[in-house]
């Protein structure tokens, strides 16, 4: 059961996203919001900095970076006011918390103590990233102990989710998730297999038929053939769905660096927000 929700805050479109779509679970799940904002080290002490104030005659740089620490985090406490006002007007409960370092690094810390971390697609720092997904995004993604809620720039109430389903253990772990929010969301669920072997496809489907048979909600089932990956998509389009119930990243760094990730081309191209378990 999901009652700390860890959203990721800053002053990006992605971010205030993020937030709506925090507040929207909160206040269905009866759940506690714990607003976190990171002051990222590397804008203060990495090397860009360091040449900026070389440049631009800043010395000592030491004094520099103190300054923009001091800016950075007064800039921080502003933006968790900001969280905070809102979630007395949404009437959610919530914490803030004010961290300085790694980005990922932090929120993943952190997740420790909460049942889902929620982030936007994008942060602050969007136009320093390359490719359509944020770094430290990808990065959260990969690294964090909770299950991540990775949401788009654009809100859209959860009404329709679909949850792909290929039978791994992270998968079955998907389900168990999707099958618990949709319950107490009361929304129906979609279930796809994507299989290149009708035969396998359809076994996996009937694992998730009778998992999902106890639980007071309407699912229909699909079998999608194809590619994993681009029938995904495929189907959250076709089905007009609005979350992405799926397990993270199936196969080790080295092998998704050769091969590529169903993940990661998920996080980059799903049309809505994606709720990943590990």
């Amino acid at each position: 059961m999901i009652k700390r929700i860890l959203v990721g805050i800053d002053t990006s479109a992605h971010a205030r996203t993020a937030q709506s779509y925090a507040f929207h679970l909160a206040r269905r799940l009866g759940a506690t919001l714990i607003g976190l904002h990171v002051v990222d080290i590397v804008s203060i002490e990495g090397s860009l900095l360091h040449d900026i104030s070389g440049s631009l005659g800043l010395e000592p740089y030491l004094d520099f970076s103190s300054r923009m620490r001091e800016v950075l985090n007064a800039r921080g406490k502003a933006v968790l006011d900001e969280f905070a006002h809102a979630a007395r007007r949404e009437r959610v409960a919530a914490e803030t918390l004010l961290d300085i370092g790694v980005i990922a690094n932090q929120i993943c810390d952190r997740a420790k103590a909460a049942d889902l971390v929620v982030i936007g697609h994008r942060g602050v720092n969007e136009r320093f990233s390359t490719g359509l997904l944020g770094s430290a995004t990808e990065s959260v993604a990969r690294k964090s102990p909770r299950p991540l809620f990775v949401s788009p720039i654009r809100f859209r109430e959860i009404a329709h989710p679909l949850l792909a389903y290929d039978g791994s253990d992270r998968a079955a772990r998907a389900m168990r998730a999707a099958a618990e929010l949709c319950a107490t969301l009361a929304t129906p669920l979609t279930v796809i297999t994507a299989a290149r072997d009708a035969k396998l496809g359809e076994r996996t489907l009937a694992e998730a038929r009778a998992y999902l048979a106890p639980y007071p909600l309407k699912a229909d089932f699909h079998l999608i053939p194809g590619h994993a990956h681009e029938g995904i998509i495929g189907a959250l389009k076709q089905f007009d769905a609005d979350l992405l119930f799926v397990g993270a990243f199936g196969h080790s760094r080295i092998i998704e660096m050769v091969l590529g990730s169903n993940t990661e081309y998920l996080l980059r191209n799903a049309p809505c927000p994606i709720f990943m378990s590990r």
